[in-house]
């Protein structure tokens, strides 16, 4: 997904202070401020969000099998999405990015770990693109790795780099690029 049209969350109030038009709002995901997001927290979201650190963190560990069963339940998370509860563009958003970041998880379960680290990096991607719409309740840490396929994402609760693309053999390559609320 390229670009996103950032629609208010359904649990902002219409009549908001903003005051602005956000159905033409375009924003590029890469480029949206995270960081000054209020938006309410989705439980389901958070169960997505969670599923997928389990995932990097075996990612990190340059552990297979662990990857593997967490990408499974990962697409448990994001098959029980409601993304009813979102309405307009934003649900259209959402269907795009939980049919995505499915498709990613279910190759991650059955590759071996470079393929696995392929198919983190656009699911990090839908992660962030989810995050924009959904929110989170968590403090979250965008990190970057400048070395893996032209520099790659992906997000993390720690400030702590640990590399889930190279995992042990450059495990501190990286930096915390925004800290997302």
């Amino acid at each position: 997904i390229a670009t996103i049209l950032f629609i208010a969350v359904t649990y902002v109030n219409a009549q908001d202070e903003h005051n602005h038009n956000h159905n033409t709002m375009k924003m590029d995901s890469k480029k949206m401020d995270h960081s000054k997001m209020t938006i309410k927290s989705d439980a389901k979201a958070e169960a997505i969000l969670s599923d997928y650190f389990n995932l990097k963190d075996a990612l990190v560990n340059d552990d297979a099998k662990e990857a593997a069963q967490a990408g499974s339940k990962l697409i448990v998370s994001l098959k029980a999405f409601d993304r009813k509860t979102y309405k307009g563009m934003q649900q259209m958003e959402l269907i795009e990015i939980i049919e995505d970041a499915t498709e990613h998880a279910e190759h991650i379960v059955k590759s071996p770990i470079d393929h696995q680290r392929e198919h983190f990096k656009t699911l990090s991607k839908d992660m962030t693109d989810l995050l924009a719409i959904t929110g989170t309740a968590n403090t979250l840490y965008e990190q970057f790795c400048p070395m893996y396929d032209k520099g790659s994402a992906w997000l993390s609760t720690s400030k702590e780099v640990k590399n889930p693309y190279y995992g042990s053999k450059m495990l501190k390559c990286g930096s915390v690029k925004k800290q997302i609320n």
